[in-house]
């Protein structure tokens, strides 16, 4: 008989150890390294040995035949614009989210559409019972025969149940409260999500199945589990949002399918979740006119263009050290830019409390939304509002020019079919594209000409 070995490891990032640590030296967290026992190999990790008369010998590139994969389309558009076209059969998708942020209602409700469309839909929850899903699924009016629920967690069994039904999508709600008999550790514990990841992967590969799993999340806003979790599968997506905004952002971090640039937004409603075909419409919708800090930004989620209000808040500091808050974007990125104003165009700024906000709950992270922060600290700063016809595109430098941004023709054209009737741009980037009509485009070259067109010196 085989000596049983045992290893500690790590229950948040996977660092393996033989003797036990207080501190773990891979993510330097104390109190997370826990003893596993490490079973005997029986077969080689990856396709089993059944498995093993797939293998094909090495091709040439140039001989292999490129084929377009197969999609299975859900009524979301906006969820298949994140997939990149529709569902893949036998991938393995991560889905990762705050608790309660919606990720169980999203998948239940693609679940119900599938299920419509003539598709099997096997749903395995691990944190409710069959009654709680049903009442989740009355709540959001769902009827679907080909929609099957099981309350399950051990994955022998639900592996039994897949190979009588036998869908073609599969959801394991959730990831961490699944186990396999074989491995000694806890359900949740690095193991136990390793080797079931692993096993739901080969089920996906050699069955052509979809199987997308949930994953828990940590306070960090990380994927519980170790990092290997999100390389073994084939798409990560995220599902973001406040809890006090209705709008919720699937994001997809991987895809091997498609793009990792493109994101869906969606409403959160009492019956369920509603995509937002038209964000930028949603999001100014509540913008006040000729407010002083206020400024609207056309910025580029993937392939699609976004219009969000960018407000301001200049006030004089009565600490020692002004403060520097920002919500939706990156306070070291207001910091750099008041610190441009300042020296660039002398606004004195180091003795003003800041704080920005993007309507919505929408979070930015592009470049080419300097130019609307540094005109809304300057409207506030000089309490001068901005035109509210007016759209702002532009990254800044650190000696105050204005920088070229990409895609410009796709911005502008978006801030036309919303009325918008001036976009002021980087001086770089006017012709070489048709301005739509309804609009005047004005370029600039440094923030002092911006601040000049759009508050009037």
């Amino acid at each position: 008989m085989a000596k049983v070995k045992s290893i500690f490891m790590c229950q948040d990032c996977g660092y393996e150890s033989p003797k036990w640590m207080g501190k773990c030296p891979g993510c330097q967290a104390w109190n997370t390294m826990v003893e596993e026992t490490i079973r005997p190999e029986k077969s080689v990790r990856g396709l089993s040995s059944a498995d093993s008369k797939l293998k094909q010998k090495p091709q040439s590139i140039v001989e292999v035949k490129s084929e377009q994969e197969p999609r299975i389309p859900t009524n979301y558009q906006e969820l298949n614009r994140v997939l990149g076209g529709g569902i893949v059969p036998g991938s393995l998708v991560l889905v990762g989210g705050d608790p309660g942020i919606g990720k169980s209602t999203l998948l239940l409700q693609a679940s119900a559409q599938l299920a419509q469309k003539g598709e099997r839909v096997l749903y395995i929850s691990g944190e409710e019972s069959v009654k709680q899903t049903k009442l989740r699924a009355d709540r959001l009016e769902i009827e679907a025969k080909d929609l099957f629920v099981l309350a399950e967690t051990d994955l022998d069994l639900i592996e039994q149940s897949m190979a009588d039904i036998m869908p073609s999508v599969m959801i394991i709600d959730s990831i961490q409260t699944v186990y396999r008999s074989e491995v000694t550790s806890a359900p949740g514990s690095v193991s136990q999500v390793r080797e079931c990841t692993s096993h739901l992967m080969r089920m996906a590969k050699t069955k052509g199945i979809a199987i997308f799993i949930v994953g828990h999340v940590t306070k960090e806003g990380a994927i519980a589990g170790p990092r290997l979790l999100e390389h073994m599968v084939d798409a990560v997506l995220y599902f973001e949002g406040e809890r006090h905004h209705t709008f919720r952002i699937l994001r997809a971090v991987k895809n091997r399918f498609g793009s990792t640039n493109e994101i869906g937004v969606f409403e959160m409603k009492e019956e369920g979740l509603e995509e937002v075909l038209n964000p930028s419409e949603i999001f100014l919708e509540e913008r006040s006119k000729g407010a002083a800090g206020s400024t609207v930004v056309a910025s580029l989620e993937g392939t699609r263009p976004m219009l969000v209000e960018l407000q301001a808040l200049i006030s004089p500091t009565s600490f020692g050290n002004p403060r520097r808050m920002a919500t939706g974007i990156d306070h070291n990125r207001v910091s750099l830019l008041m610190a441009v104003l300042e020296k660039r165009v002398g606004l004195l700024l180091q003795n003003q409390d800041a704080y920005l906000n993007v309507a919505g709950g929408v979070r930015l992270d592009e470049p080419a939304i300097d130019l609307a922060v540094a005109i809304s600290i300057a409207s506030s700063f000089r309490d001068a509002p901005t035109k509210p016809t007016d759209v702002m595109i532009g990254e800044i430098g650190l000696t105050g020019e204005v920088r070229r941004v990409s895609r410009i023709e796709q911005r502008v054209h978006e801030a036309a079919k919303l009325g918008f009737t001036r976009a002021i741009i980087p001086d770089k980037n006017i012709g070489g594209w048709t301005v739509p009509k309804g609009i005047k485009v004005v370029g600039v070259s440094t923030v002092y000409e911006a601040l000049q067109a759009a508050l009037g010196g």
